[in-house]
């Protein structure tokens, strides 16, 4: 976003309420898929995890919003990728690294979960 001089309650108003309409189109596609990326994600490869869902999403036209986290202390299941679906129980994936990004993805389109990967 480029850098904005807002010099009016008016302007600030407005500026908010974008905002506000943004955050709220992201959400409502329904599917929150948030990366760990903590020291500990990173180490162990979030970032790239990160980067394939991405391409992932956008290759397959999928919606969903992808968003990170910091540490949540489960550092021996990073990379740790949790899935939140309107009105579902949230899941949480352990050792999610790149290569897993395509099937766990082709399980989230068919709204399945891969018991073998939940971390509790």
């Amino acid at each position: 976003m480029p850098t904005l001089k807002v010099t009016t309650l008016e302007e600030l108003h407005k500026l908010r309420a974008q905002l506000r309409e943004e955050v709220t189109q992201r959400y409502d596609v329904g599917t929150t898929v948030v990366v760990g990326m903590g020291t500990c994600g990173i180490a162990a490869g979030a970032r790239e995890t990160l980067l394939a869902l991405n391409d992932e999403m956008t290759k397959r036209d999928m919606s969903a919003n992808v968003t990170i986290d910091g540490c949540i202390g489960k550092c021996q299941f990073e990379p740790i990728v949790t899935v939140h679906r309107a009105g579902e129980s949230a899941v949480m994936y352990g050792h999610v690294t790149a290569d897993k990004v395509p099937e766990l993805i082709d399980k989230l389109a068919q709204g399945q979960v891969i018991q073998e990967w939940v971390v509790t």
